[in-house]
């Protein structure tokens, strides 16, 4: 197979395209899942809640402006094609993908330069985080979301012994939002990264949530734990911005990785209900 050429601009457009549609238009899974918590629920207050969501993001994809205030720090995961070459520098294109979604699209920035001294915004919500894996293929595919705070901080990280079995994980894994409670903007969704190593499960966390929430784990016990945890979740009665109720979480997707013997490292990353993620094929 010869090798393929794309230009650079072609990544730009698609990348400011990616950040822009999943900052103006939820998916079809959130959306499906939001009205059937305003199907099921007992709550008037909920109910309400649910319907002010679902008219928020309708608004938002006819208007073309974004769902939430918070447009999230963008977040790609990338697989490059072995087959392919870029005619310029690949994540610099990325890079002014954002940049031009973020200014163009009147996103609001939210990067700043420094953690913890400077804390100087960028202006642009650059630096973008890029996941970039090698496949084989003559063709990019990117999956872009931007991820908002107030649900992100919200996420932890715990390194299990494997003595402490499923039981354990699930302990994990509900404590942790128990603890996040109503700060995350409920309706939740969960992303659950198990195995690998430290760095590796926090990644699974964050791509089990770009995953849309109408698929599960192909592993059918992994599927089953995923019901599971969600039940278990909506019974905790937090309820549609925390206001009470059974919808406190639209989904739980969980993505695993082989791991070391004497390990079994466990990462939840927490999504509000504006679950932003989109995706192309170059």
């Amino acid at each position: 197979m010869e090798t393929r050429i794309i230009k650079s601009d072609e990544i730009i457009q698609a990348v400011k395209k990616l950040f822009t549609d999943c900052n103006y238009f939820i998916g079809d899974d959130i959306m499906n899942a939001l009205k059937k918590g305003l199907e099921t629920e007992d709550s008037e207050t909920a109910k309400n809640v649910l319907s002010r969501i679902i008219e928020n993001d309708e608004i938002a994809a006819a208007e073309e402006i974004p769902m939430c205030q918070d447009t999230g720090m963008a977040v790609l995961f990338v697989e490059y094609g072995d087959k392919i070459s870029i005619d310029g520098d690949f994540e610099e294109a990325v890079q002014e993908g954002v940049r031009r979604a973020y200014i163009d699209g009147y996103l609001r920035k939210s990067v700043v330069s420094d953690p913890v001294f400077d804390r100087l915004n960028t202006k642009d919500n650059t630096p973008a985080i890029i996941h970039t894996k090698i496949v084989s293929g003559d063709k990019i595919k990117i999956t872009a979301g931007g991820k908002g705070f107030g649900s992100e901080n919200m996420s932890a990280v715990k390194m299990l012994a494997p003595s402490y079995g499923v039981e354990g994980v699930k302990s994990f894994i509900l404590d942790t939002v128990r603890a996040a409670g109503p700060n995350p903007c409920p309706p939740i969704v969960v992303g659950v990264g198990i195995g690998g190593t430290f760095e590796r499960a926090a990644q699974l966390a964050k791509k089990a949530t770009f995953r849309n929430i109408d698929t599960e784990n192909p592993d059918s016990r992994y599927a089953a734990l995923e019901r599971e945890l969600l039940e278990e979740i909506n019974k905790m009665g937090f309820g549609p911005a925390g206001l009470g109720g059974k919808t406190s979480a639209l989904g739980v997707n969980i993505e695993t990785s082989p791991t070391h013997i004497a390990g079994m490292p466990v990462a939840v990353n927490i999504c509000c209900h504006a679950a932003r993620h989109k995706s192309t094929v170059i």
